[in-house]
Formats: structure tokens, C-alpha cells, sequence
């Protein structure tokens, strides 16, 4: 026996992903629908590569009276309007918006790292997906950080437009296009040219000269995987269409040498360890593109600091920072919480 499931949001990138991974992924469904804002209903978008047609319907008319999970992919706004009422009328919530995150009611899950915080989604009927970013770095940090202990961690982030949405990949390819023929850049989406260049710069700035993005990172580190974890983050914007990267420092509690570790990640669920040390030898981003893994790669130690390492990890933004995590999510909550006879 499926679930009836809601697909919010359905016509962007992630609902669309969202939905690509529902029907890869087999999910259990007896009635799906696709949801999104006024101007998009009648919109038809696909279920993966089912051959099926959805056509969108008006978000703000839609009872989820019935409705077993709602994926959230419309971003903060339609969230604060329309989660609470979803959860109200009986409809879990998965939200991939950052608006419920650090609430203390309200799970943050990443399956691979912390499943048994799901048992307390009742609170409020909503799970939160977590940061892009964060969700990649954690499936890496957590089997390190039951081996060893991780004190601290310094996190470089290297983030493709899509994790702008589709405005910040049409801006990449039509720069681009403009430097190539002799047009005239503009900058709309992002601060400055993303085309040929990098932006440390991602989301508002905070009083302490951080930025939100940077911030959501060391907040949503400490809730998912320790609280007891100091982390400091420098998130920058590159021109990648898809696909987030990060160079990431660990400094531990107890000594775990490079050699150790790549066998305890190559045994790590969601992760998967490419480090070859030749030419090649390491996964970019234009290689983790559809994939719902984690990869890391140049594990290394840092003689810097006692007990200290290096990696790299690489994942699918759209996928694991996002679309599939909310469908494991999704997962889980059927196993653990909402089963079916």
C-alpha cells in the first residue's frame, strides 16, 4: 500500500529532481500530485522518466486533507504560508526551505547521519531538509566523527549556480554565451560576474561579517551531528552549473591517520571514496552530476595541528542537497512512523 504524496513547488529544480528521484527510487505512491504557485497551474511537468504527465495545481487552493507527505521545494515564503496548514490537516511536511531548521520542534534529518531524530517530527508535522552545503558535509564528517571525535572544522566551499535556482544557471550560461561572442555582461542574479570568476559571497550578510550561508552551515553542523563541534565556514560561489564542492579540515579528539580513515569511509553509508593520488584520481563536480552519493577524495593529514586531516567532497546539490535527501527522508518516515498494512 503506497502513500499520497505532494510535490510543492513542482516546476523548479528541486521539485522537478524531486520528483525524478520519487519514481527512480520507486517511492510507494498511490496518488501524486504536483503543486506549485498561481501562475504556474496548468504547468505539466513529468514524473521522472515515467512518461507521465502531472498538471500543477494552485497552491493556494490545495486541500492536504488526505495527503499522507507534502515535499517542500517553493522556498521560505509559500513554507511560513502553507507548511503549518499541510501539517495541520494531517500532512507531513518535509521542507527544503531554511525557515524551520534550527526551530526545536522541528527534526533537521540527514538519514545517513542522524535517523532517530525523526521520531520527534509530531511536534509539529514538519521534518526540515537541511543546507545543501551541510548535507554533504555531514554524511562525510559522521563516520569520522564516531571513529576519532571531531573538535573542530574549517570548511572552504566551492557552489554551483544551481544552488541559486534556475535564474543563477541561466545567468552563468548567458554570460558566458556574452563573453564568447563580444556582448555586454550583465549581472542580475548574483553581486558580480560569476562567468571566468568566484563570488565569497553567498546569501545576506550577518553584523559579525559572516554570511548567512556560512552561518546556516555552522548552526546546522552542531544540531544534525554535534553540538559540541566548532566549525567555521567560507562559502563562495563558482562557475559550475551543478554540483557543490568543499575542502575540508578536521581537526579530531583522538588520532585517526589518513590510511584510517579512507578505509572507514569506504565502508560509510552514502559515501564514496575515490582517491587514487594520480593524475585524475579524485571526483569533481561535473563527475557527481545525477549521483546520489558523497564523494571524497585527497584524504590526507594535516601535521599542522594534533590529530588533524584534509579531504575533499563532492556531491550532486540538487540531489544529495536536496532532492534525494528529502525523499530518504521520505523513506524513513515511512518505515519508522507513518507504516502501512
Amino acid at each position: 500500500m503506497g502513500y499520497r504524496v505532494a510535490v510543492v513547488g513542482a516546476t523548479g529544480n528541486v521539485g522537478r529532481e524531486m520528483l525524478a528521484v520519487l519514481a527512480e527510487r520507486e517511492f510507494p505512491i498511490d496518488e501524486l500530485a504536483a503543486v506549485a504557485s498561481s501562475r504556474s497551474v496548468g504547468t505539466e511537468v513529468e514524473f521522472g522518466d515515467t512518461g507521465k504527465m502531472l498538471k500543477c495545481r494552485n497552491i493556494d487552493h490545495f486541500d492536504f486533507a488526505g495527503w499522507d507527505i507534502a515535499l517542500f521545494a517553493a522556498g521560505s515564503g509559500p513554507a511560513k504560508e502553507h507548511a503549518p496548514r499541510a501539517a495541520a490537516a494531517g500532512c507531513v511536511v518535509i521542507d527544503n526551505s531554511s525557515l524551520y531548521r534550527m526551530d526545536p520542534d522541528v527534526p533537521l534529518i540527514v538519514p545517513e547521519v542522524n535517523p532517530d531524530a525523526i521520531d520527534g517530527y509530531s511536534a509539529r508535522n514538519i521534518i526540515a531538509n537541511p543546507n545543501c552545503s551541510t548535507a554533504q558535509m555531514v554524511v562525510a564528517l559522521k563516520p569520522l566523527h564516531d571513529a576519532a571525535g571531531i573538535k573542530r572544522v574549517v570548511v572552504s566551499t566551492y557552489q554551483s549556480t544551481s544552488g541559486a535556482g534556475k535564474a543563477g544557471m541561466d545567468e552563468l550560461f548567458q554570460q558566458s554565451r556574452a563573453i564568447f561572442v563580444g556582448d555586454q555582461v550583465e549581472v542580475q542574479k548574483f553581486t558580480k560576474q560569476i562567468a571566468f570568476n568566484v563570488i565569497p559571497h553567498i546569501d545576506s550578510f550577518l553584523d559579525d561579517g559572516s554570511t548567512k550561508e556560512e552561518w546556516k552551515m555552522v548552526v546546522e553542523t552542531k544540531k544534525i551531528l554535534d553540538p559540541k563541534i566548532k566549525v567555521t565556514a567560507t562559502c563562495v560561489r563558482v562557475p559550475v552549473f551543478v554540483g557543490h564542492s568543499e575542502s575540508i579540515n578536521i581537526e579530531f579528539e583522538r588520532e585517526l591517520g589518513a590510511e584510517q580513515a579512507m578505509d572507514i569511509l569506504r565502508e560509510a553509508p552514502g559515501v564514496m571514496l575515490i582517491d587514487k593520488r594520480e593524475d585524475g584520481g579524485y571526483v569533481t563536480p561535473i563527475e557527481c552530476v545525477g549521483d546520489g552519493a558523497t564523494y571524497v577524495s585527497r584524504v590526507r593529514d594535516d601535521p599542522t595541528v594534533e590529530n588533524g586531516l584534509n579531504i575533499w567532497c563532492v556531491s550532486d546539490n540538487l540531489r544529495k542537497g536536496a532532492a534525494l535527501n528529502a525523499v530518504q527522508i521520505a523513506e524513513l518516515l515511512g518505515r519508522r512512523c507513518l507504516q502501512k498494512g
